[in-house]
């Protein structure tokens, strides 16, 4: 089984490359680490001479769906593609548990793993953070347990590149930048052509890096108008897209007040309302915020 690793980056440089020596320490190297950019210098070409598996660097518009798909085209020959963010670190043997989990099940088209700490819930973990909480989860090792699950994480997302191919599924252009719930969207569109499942031997952490994320203006929009594109492509229903959109506005409202400082809630409040108005109007738009 061919296995690359894709990782879509944007203004994180010093993060990623900390990230690929961590992904090179992996117990079953992948077949080949495709990186695409947003910007020419997001990558520190020189340190990837000492990577021991190829590396491939390929090119697209800015947005992480049109930089995931990008690497989906380029990874020819390759039969499953693991998307990492630039700011997960896996455990050693992730890639490992990756392969014996799909040859075990042929059904299986799309898989998510376990994020020991996340720090997009917080200020963001260091790198010694990272490796302090993947150090300390390493021992005992889990019971193995596959769950059926809604949709993967988009900091650890890996799809059997064969079904995407021959059913045309890629990431959805049409949400652009940080393209938020895009995973939500690709699982979802996935879904009929096999199973999506979480897998606890799949192991990481999240560091929630602040830095190259959208702006909170940005993201508030988001948080209104992405849930309700997708509801109108009917890649998720209306229920869930309420409760999601509620659960963020009303976390926004109340975080407005005394906000912290590493979560821009009066901004995003500010996008919901921008959101909401378009809605009224007749013109929201995902695309919108590339007018933001």
């Amino acid at each position: 089984m061919k296995i690359a690793v894709g990782v879509a980056t944007c203004g994180r440089k010093a993060i990623l490359a900390a990230m690929i020596d961590r992904l090179a320490k992996q117990a079953r190297k992948p077949d080949h680490l495709f990186l695409c950019p947003a910007k020419g210098d997001d990558i520190d070409t020189g340190r990837l001479r000492s990577a021991p598996f190829p590396v491939t660097v390929v090119s697209s518009s800015q947005g992480s769906c049109p930089q995931r798909n990008a690497i989906i085209d380029a990874a020819v020959g390759i039969d499953l593609v693991v998307f990492f963010d630039d700011d997960f670190f896996p455990a050693t043997n992730y890639l490992a548990e990756t392969e014996a989990l799909f040859e075990a099940d042929d059904e299986i088209v799309v898989a998510t793993g376990e994020v020991v700490r996340d720090g997009i819930l917080g200020p963001g973990l260091t790198a010694d953070e990272a490796d302090a909480a993947l150090a300390a989860d390493a021992t005992p090792f889990p019971v193995p347990m596959i769950e059926d699950t809604h949709n993967a994480y988009g900091c650890n997302m890996i799809f059997r590149r064969r079904p995407m191919l021959a059913n045309g599924i890629y990431f959805d252009e049409d949400l652009p930048l940080y393209a938020w719930q895009e995973d939500v969207d690709l699982c979802r569109r996935l879904r009929p052509f096999g199973k999506i499942v979480k897998f606890n031997r799949l192991r990481g952490v999240h560091l929630g890096v602040k830095a190259g994320r959208t702006s909170g203006v940005r993201l508030g929009y988001s948080q209104v108008a992405n849930p309700l594109y997708l509801v109108k492509k009917r890649s998720v229903s209306l229920k869930w897209a309420l409760k999601l959109m509620g659960g963020n506005v009303a976390s926004n409202l109340a975080g407005s007040v005394n906000p912290p400082s590493y979560i821009d809630r009066r901004g995003r409040l500010q996008g919901n309302l921008i959101a909401f108005g378009h809605l009224l109007s007749g013109s929201l738009d995902p695309k919108y915020i590339n007018r933001m």
